[in-house]
Order: C-alpha cells, then sequence, then structure tokens
C-alpha cells in the first residue's frame, strides 16, 4: 500500500507541475488545486481562500453545504477577520468546523506562500485528526509551495489581461487617433478614432508602412518622423515630435491634422515603439481663418466712415473757407450717419463677443410684434426712397413675451438687409402667420435673391458672398446675430428660396 499511495503523491505534484504551464485562467486553476488537495488529503470538502487588500476571500469551494458557505464568506470579509494571519486563520476555520459539524470534522489548512508574500490559504475538511510524518509535512509544503506559485502567476496573467482591457478601452475612448508603430515604423495597432479619420478600418492599416499611412498632400510644417530619425530623434526618452499638415485621404478631401510622436524606450535606451496621436485640427484652422476674415472685414469696413468723418470734419474746419450753412448740415448728416455706422457695427461686435463668451442675456416682456414691426418699417421708410415697406399681420396675432429690444434688433437686420440688397428699390414687405404652438414673422424683398450656393452660410459668422463684399456694405453679422436672438427665444430662422423673386426671410417664436 505505500509504494501505492507514495506514486499517488507523485501523480499530484505531477498535475499541480501540469497546472503551472496549462491552465491561466484563475477560477479554473483554484477549482483543480482544490479538487487535488482534497483528495491528497483525503478530505470531504475544501475551500481556498485568497488574501486580498480588503481581507479574506472565499475564491473556490467543494463540496461545502450552500448555507455554512453563505454564513463564512461575510466573515471572511469582517474587519477583525481581515489582519488574521494564516495560523490565526486556521486555528478560527477549525474551531468554526468543529462546532458547526458537532466534532464530526476536523481542518487542515495549507498556507499558499509565494515571493516571500502569502497569498492565500487551502483549508480541507476531513472526518480524522491531522497528523502528519515528516515526509508527508515535507510532501504538503512543497504541494502548497507549487500551488502558491500557480496561483501567483495566474493573478499575475489575470492583472496583465486586465491592464490589456484597460488599455484597448482608453485607446478606443479617446477622441484622438492613436498609431503604436514598431521600431521599424509598421503600424503595430490604429485605434477606432483614427480609422475614422481615414475612414479605413483596421485591417487595412495594421503591418503597413508608416508612410503609407501618413502621407500629406502638401508640405507639412515641421520636421517628419523619418527626417527627424535620421538626425537622431529620439535623443532623450521625453523627445516628442510634432508635425501638421493637411493629411491624404483615398477618396475623400485631405485633413488639417497635428501629429504628436512620442518615443518608448527600452531600459538599455533602444527605441522599441513610436506613439503617435492624429489631432483633427479643422476646428482651430476654420477659427483662424474666421480671425483673419474678421480683421480683414473689420479693417475694411471701419476705414470707410472714418475717412469719411474725418474728411467732411477737416473741410469744416478749414479757415479758408465759409461754408454756406447747408454745406454744414450736410456735412454734419454725413458725419452722423457714419458715426452711427461705427456704432452699430461696434454694437454688433460686442454681441459677437458676448455671444462667444456665453450667450445673449434676456429681458423678457409682453411684445407686440405687428405694432413693433410698424414702428420699425416707419423709421426706415424715412431712410429710403426707392422702396415701399409693408406690414401684413392678421387681427388676431397674439402677444409674446419676449425681449422687445432684440426682437427689434432681429427685425432692423432683416429690413436693413431687404433695402440693401434690392439697390434698384421695390416693395419690402413685414408679414405675419400665427400657428397653434408659434408665430411666425417674414420680411421679403424684391431682390434678385439669394444664391443657392450660399443659401448653407447666410447665418454663420463673418460669412459674406462674393457679390456682396463687392456691392454692400456690412461686417457679416447681421443674420448671425439675428440666428443667436431667435434661437436664444426658443425659435428658429431660416431663408425661403426664392429664385428671380426677391429674397425671404423667416423666423419663429414660440407662443
Amino acid at each position: 500500500m505505500l509504494p501505492d499511495f507514495r506514486v499517488r503523491q507523485r501523480d499530484y505534484l505531477l498535475e499541480i507541475s501540469r497546472a503551472l504551464t496549462q491552465e491561466l485562467d484563475l477560477e479554473p486553476l483554484l477549482a483543480r488545486i482544490l479538487r487535488i488537495s482534497i483528495e491528497m488529503l483525503a478530505g470531504q470538502a475544501g475551500l481556498i481562500a485568497l488574501k486580498e487588500q480588503d481581507g479574506w476571500r472565499v475564491a473556490a469551494a467543494h463540496g461545502i453545504a450552500p448555507a455554512f458557505l453563505s454564513y463564512l464568506a461575510p466573515l471572511l470579509a469582517e474587519e477583525k477577520v481581515r489582519e488574521l494571519d494564516v495560523r490565526e486563520l486556521n486555528r478560527m476555520l477549525k474551531e468554526l468546523t468543529y462546532t458547526a459539524s458537532q466534532g464530526l470534522l476536523n481542518g487542515v489548512g495549507l498556507p499558499l506562500s509565494a515571493h516571500g508574500q502569502v497569498i492565500g490559504v487551502i483549508f480541507i475538511f476531513r472526518n480524522y485528526p491531522d497528523l502528519f510524518s515528516p515526509n508527508d509535512r515535507l510532501l504538503l509544503a512543497s504541494f502548497a509551495d507549487q500551488a502558491a506559485i500557480a496561483v501567483f502567476n495566474a493573478q499575475l496573467y489575470g492583472q496583465v489581461s486586465y491592464e490589456k482591457q484597460r488599455l484597448d478601452a482608453l485607446l478606443d475612448s479617446v477622441a484622438d487617433g492613436i498609431l503604436i508603430l514598431h521600431a521599424d515604423h509598421t503600424i503595430e495597432r490604429v485605434n477606432a478614432a483614427f480609422e475614422k479619420l481615414l475612414d479605413r478600418p483596421r485591417t487595412e492599416l495594421v503591418g503597413k508602412a508608416h508612410a503609407e499611412i501618413i502621407r500629406w498632400a502638401r508640405e507639412p510644417q515641421g520636421t517628419s518622423l523619418e527626417e527627424a530619425e535620421r538626425g537622431g530623434w529620439p535623443l532623450t526618452p521625453h523627445a516628442t515630435l510634432y508635425v501638421e499638415g493637411d493629411l491624404y485621404r483615398e477618396g475623400l478631401p485631405p485633413l488639417p491634422v497635428g501629429v504628436t510622436y512620442a518615443p518608448l524606450l527600452s531600459p538599455n535606451g533602444k527605441l522599441r515603439n513610436v506613439i503617435a496621436s492624429v489631432r483633427d485640427i479643422t476646428h482651430f484652422r476654420t477659427a483662424e481663418e474666421i480671425k483673419s476674415t474678421f480683421i480683414s472685414i473689420v479693417s475694411h469696413e471701419l476705414r470707410t466712415p472714418v475717412a469719411l468723418i474725418k474728411g467732411y470734419a477737416s473741410t469744416l474746419r478749414r479757415d479758408d473757407a465759409r461754408w454756406e450753412r447747408a454745406v454744414v448740415n450736410d456735412s454734419l448728416s454725413v458725419i452722423e450717419e457714419e458715426a452711427d455706422r461705427l456704432s452699430k457695427m461696434i454694437d454688433d461686435l460686442l454681441d459677437a463677443s458676448r455671444l462667444q463668451a456665453g450667450g445673449l442675456s434676456l429681458n423678457r416682456a409682453d411684445v407686440s410684434l405687428p405694432a413693433l414691426a410698424e414702428r420699425l418699417a416707419e423709421r426706415f421708410r424715412t431712410q429710403t426712397s426707392k422702396h415701399v415697406i409693408l406690414t401684413d399681420f392678421p387681427a388676431d396675432y397674439p402677444v409674446l413675451l419676449a425681449d422687445e429690444n432684440r426682437i427689434a434688433q432681429v427685425l432692423s437686420n432683416l429690413i436693413s438687409n431687404a433695402i440693401k440688397y434690392s439697390p434698384e428699390g421695390g416693395e419690402i414687405r413685414i408679414s405675419g402667420q400665427v400657428r397653434p404652438e408659434q408665430v411666425i414673422v417674414c420680411v421679403s424683398d424684391q431682390g434678385p435673391g439669394i444664391d443657392a450656393r450660399d443659401l448653407p452660410h447666410i447665418f454663420d459668422r463673418f460669412y459674406r458672398s462674393n457679390k456682396a463684399v463687392k456691392n454692400t456694405k456690412g461686417a457679416g453679422l447681421g443674420l448671425y446675430l439675428a440666428r443667436a436672438i431667435v434661437e436664444a427665444h426658443g425659435g428658429r430662422i431660416w431663408a425661403d428660396p426664392q429664385p428671380a423673386s426677391g429674397a425671404r426671410i423667416c423666423f419663429s417664436l414660440p407662443r
């Protein structure tokens, strides 16, 4: 019998050795170790408890009644039990087992220690005392050591798997495109954002050379990765490289991007990977274009009234001339008109600035739109002799809760545009409609209308059509501010295309 028992012991150790190399998933590994332990110690049941940061946890159990297990699991998590070492934990489990079984069961505990730290305990329930010979103890210690190494490796593998999953989730949640390159510049992996930027699946990108994928439609700003490496980059572990330009995309328009390269070096300073972060900078480039447009338009629009004011004022101040009263009045009238133009432009710029800073404030009160439209029509009739300005509102038009000054600003911009963009004259009509949940106001003229190519952009900040730039004055802020005011009231604004029959701008407001 003895040789057979020794053969069984050897087989147990061999099976644990195989588990070290075959099984890295923690739960199946623990179940396998526990089964071998129960057989090896001739037990009836058993459990494995692992030591974690917040205390002991039952990680595997076999042959234990659910009621006993449901009592044991929260007990091990108690604060006073968390600090117990393996000996104290074994003693507590033995007493608990003996009491629960009314003296029928004993317990045997094997500590699991790996790399000098206790990671858990195997506790086996059996119906005879734990009397072991020196050889038995040596065998059990060897078994426990190997089991501990297997558990430690499985935990390490689980941690590595978790870190990989976390890295995958992080890469796929980043808004910027990410490329991970091998040292030879072949692409190791890409994230979902980069796939979206190029509109190509990662199967077409992984394994390709960096130079095949990052291609520039025009000469970029900055040193390319290949040029930098020929110059010795990276000289330090944190030496980043930045390139900006228009990324070539097959079948799509070029995309403005900024690419930041960061090296990943081995402990001996050898380049292992290059991490490339690709950011879509269309928004920033658009902002720069808007800034340039703003400077160009404002400088041009300010120069004209300033020049007129200065010219007329200088003429009136001449000491060698005596001006008739009519000439003085005409000159002062021009100065006043141009000063009003400057004041309106400054107000519009300030409103645009407030919008950028967080919106317009509204002072709501009861407003009668028909009465407001008639007052504004009367004011604008004095400014043009070529146009007939009419108002057309139904008798049952409701009173609204709105900011009267802001709505007047919207209507003034629309009427002013109607006069400006129908230079031959004609009828300008301000009309209203009533709907169950909203009211609609439209301003129409009999000019040439809005070009279809300009329709999508007329409410953009600083946008002016090529024809408008040549023939009319303005900074391209009127309709932009009108849209902002209407939307702040909960309404919307739009242009009705009316080819060859003038322009018609409408807006709605909630009742």
